[in-house]
């Protein structure tokens, strides 16, 4: 059976609504990403994954793979039938790994990462000035688009949901953004995406809050 680590609420949100939406079993591994630990034993995280950070998922076969991007197209491919991912070959697998990059990128690692680690206002100056700017992108994109990659939900629309819900703790109001927030919307109607958010947020509330 597939292993997920995860931290409530953190990037690897978009792992457990991409396993589920496959429809692939998972044993599911809390970790809280302040201490480095695993929640069920008092572990150390780092012996899992030396980056310390989640998502890690672990294959059948014990091989590990990290890095959100490399996760969900793992996880797209495992149920290609799912349609979580174009299949190779097909131009739009290239805009989903587009997509993938620019979410990682641009709007986790270049604003909520920092807004979740770092408190001063000197550190946070220069993401809270790009942030205005980068969700222009994804904005134009969805002003007549349902989904981020042709015409149904792919992983990177479970990777966006998730980087969405961060934002207004961090301090964004998507409201902003007419479209952005009509899509969060339409994302958090599915069933399943609200089940997976549901259930990280019940975690959420009974360990430490872990940064994104």
């Amino acid at each position: 059976m597939l292993q997920l680590y995860f931290s409530p609420m953190a990037c690897s949100l978009a792992s457990r609504i991409a396993l589920m939406e496959a429809g692939l079993d998972a044993h599911y591994h809390p970790v809280s990403l302040w201490t480095k630990t695993l929640v069920d034993d008092d572990g150390d995280f780092r012996g899992i994954s030396p980056k310390g950070a989640v998502p890690v998922l672990v294959l059948e076969n014990g091989e590990r793979l990290t890095e959100s991007a490399a996760v969900l197209q793992y996880i797209a491919d495992a149920k290609p039938e799912r349609g979580l991912a174009p299949p190779p070959g097909d131009v739009d697998r290239y805009r989903l790994q587009e997509w993938l990059s620019f979410i990682g990128t641009e709007i986790h690692k270049a604003f909520l990462f920092p807004t979740f680690w770092y408190k001063d206002d000197g550190s946070l100056a220069k993401p809270r000035a790009r942030i205005m700017q980068t969700l222009s992108v994804p904005s134009a994109h969805l002003t007549d688009r349902e989904f981020l990659v042709g015409r149904r939900f792919t992983v990177a629309d479970a990777h966006l949901a998730w980087a969405l819900l961060l934002l207004r703790p961090a301090g964004v109001d998507i409201a902003q953004w007419p479209s952005l927030a009509a899509y969060l919307e339409r994302m958090q109607a599915r069933p399943i995406v609200r089940e997976a958010i549901a259930t990280e947020m019940a975690l959420r509330k009974t360990m430490p809050v872990s940064p994104a």
